[in-house]
């Protein structure tokens, strides 16, 4: 039986049938990968500059955010921002890494027209940490439990951007981004499937952004990821230019094939002997260089900046001020009292990109427990004790946030005059059954609504749900006339097109309709009057 691969496809091809690749004969090949990882640090300023990081600003803009050091003017010298140096520490402390009290800046010398100074300043002799890990859960990323243990971590300065204009036979240099202070963070060859590298980049993505040390985001270039893999323990392929994680799972995938290929076809001793560097072309892992043309860097120390060192005391301030761990707090708010979805509390606690989102993970976290504790002291002081718990995680994840999204105001401005307090009352007009859910939609739709475009915000004032009730007369009907609800029922049967709906619901067919007839009915009275005042009346006016 003759197999034909087709790297295209990744796939093997048989006649009359297609067999997944991995699910055949790969199990006898071996994956080992390793992860570098360079992470742009959110610092007010440059690492070695007094320049504002601002590594994103527009092509319309190059090279505004640039001091004489960032662009290499002869003369000029360093000067380390402590802020990247207390960043590091954070992140190091996170992942349980070692941080050592004494590191050094070395030079990387080479030549490209986004390093304008002919070297790039990092640490290669005394790195800033070592050691660590992160853990894989199953419970929390979706595979199974495993640590991946890091090498190192080491702070450096990264480089300029080139931008290429292909019909103009033009490379442009924009320097906005040269000298923006990046952690490369290299791990051990841990990874043995795709599964494991996607959960670990998001892991380590949503970890930073939790730290507030960086944004994270492999979109705009502040997270970028170069794998290390080998097959069977053959040379080591490195992969480069990955720009997202879609693109970095199926490089890795198309890697392994590629290898496996090969080995298969007797010439791995051949072409496998010799580590080479690869990048992606978004179809296929390219060559970019092979031992032979590898770089030298001809590392040095850098004589112009001094040894790090750190006492023991500020490395333990900064570990007192490190915030609970994102699995903590995901189990925490799964537990009682709040009791919340896995879904739930990762929305809470797992930061998405800041550029789509209307709010941050710790401000919409400290929104919801506040409020959840005020609705616990507001019910206890009420007639009905029996808490609602899902009551606060409904209207705010399911409903403020959506309005929030659909508004486009953030979360920190509709705070400063809808307090937990302030939303805790609204939630007990609920739980006292004075508004309906429906009527309760539409008021806090209304509320929000009109605070976006008043100039109610800047005076600070808080939100008066129940005033608001009395002024669109959204308070349910407490005396409802039996002769005006039949009329009401009678024209909501009348208007329906769908007869034979009608019939079943009074032949028993299809009792369960009559639910259709009661939200039609909560809908025209916008949940003024109960759900089971309707019932009632359709029974009465259908004779069931």
């Amino acid at each position: 039986m003759q197999f034909k691969f087709n790297l295209s496809f990744q796939r093997y091809y048989r006649t009359g049938s297609i067999h997944h690749f991995e699910h055949r004969q790969l199990s006898k090949y071996k994956l080992k990968c390793g992860l570098e990882i360079h992470t742009q640090l959110n610092t007010r300023k440059k690492l070695f500059s007094q320049s504002t990081n601002d590594p994103f600003h527009s092509i319309e803009s190059p090279n505004v955010h640039t001091s004489y050091f960032d662009i290499a003017l002869p003369g000029t010298q360093p000067i380390l921002n402590y802020e990247a140096v207390l960043y590091a520490i954070r992140l190091s402390l996170a992942i349980n890494a070692k941080v050592n009290l004494q590191s050094s800046f070395d030079r990387k010398h080479y030549f490209y027209g986004d390093q304008p100074m002919g070297y790039q300043i990092t640490q290669h002799y005394q790195p800033f940490a070592t050691g660590g890990q992160i853990k894989l859960n199953r419970d929390i990323d979706g595979v199974d439990d495993k640590n991946i243990r890091i090498i190192q971590l080491q702070l450096e300065q990264d480089t300029g951007k080139s931008v290429y204009r292909e019909n103009e036979g033009l490379t442009l240099i924009d320097l906005n981004r040269s000298n923006v202070p990046l952690i490369e963070m290299v791990t051990q060859p841990d990874f043995t499937d795709v599964k494991q590298i996607r959960a670990f980049i998001k892991k380590y993505q949503n970890l930073v952004r939790h730290l507030n040390v960086s944004t994270g985001d492999l979109e705009t270039g502040a997270m970028r990821v170069d794998v290390n893999l080998s097959v069977n323990d053959f040379a080591r392929v490195e992969l480069k230019n990955l720009p997202n994680t879609s693109s970095i799972i199926n490089a890795v995938k198309f890697e392994f094939q590629r290898q496996v290929q090969i080995i298969e076809d007797g010439k791995g001793p051949e072409l496998l002997l010799h580590p080479e560097t690869r990048g992606w072309n978004g179809e296929a892992t390219i060559k970019l260089r092979s031992k032979e043309t590898t770089i030298d860097y001809r590392y040095m120390p850098d004589p112009e900046l001094p040894v790090i060192s750190l006492s023991p005391l500020a490395v333990e301030g900064v570990a007192k001020t490190l915030p609970p761990a994102p699995e903590d707090v995901i189990k925490k708010l799964m537990a009682a009292p709040y009791s919340l979805s896995l879904k739930d509390a990762k929305l809470l606690t797992i930061k998405g990109n800041s550029q789509d989102q209307m709010y941050t993970q710790p401000e919409l976290l400290k929104f919801y427990v506040e409020t959840f504790q005020c609705y616990l002291k507001d019910v206890k002081k009420s007639e009905n004790r029996k808490i609602n718990y899902k009551l606060p995680t409904n209207w705010i994840i399911h409903e403020l946030l959506g309005i929030l999204n659909k508004l486009q105001m953030p979360l920190k401005e509709l705070t400063v005059i809808m307090t937990p307090e302030n939303f805790s009352e609204f939630l007990m007009l609920i739980h006292r059954k004075e508004i309906s859910n429906a009527t309760g939609k539409l008021l806090l739709f209304h509320a929000v609504e009109n605070l976006h475009n008043s100039d109610v915000i800047k005076e600070q004032k808080t939100v008066n749900f129940t005033s608001l009730i009395d002024e669109y007369d959204l308070g349910k009907i407490s005396q409802i006339d039996d002769n005006e609800l039949e009329k009401l029922c009678q024209d909501i049967i009348d208007e329906i097109k769908d007869k034979k709906l009608i019939e079943n619901i009074v032949s028993g067919k299809k009792k369960n309709s009559i639910k259709y007839l009661i939200g039609l009915g909560m809908r025209v009275s916008q949940g003024r009057i109960s759900a089971q005042e309707f019932e009632r009346m359709f029974r009465k006016v259908l004779e069931i």
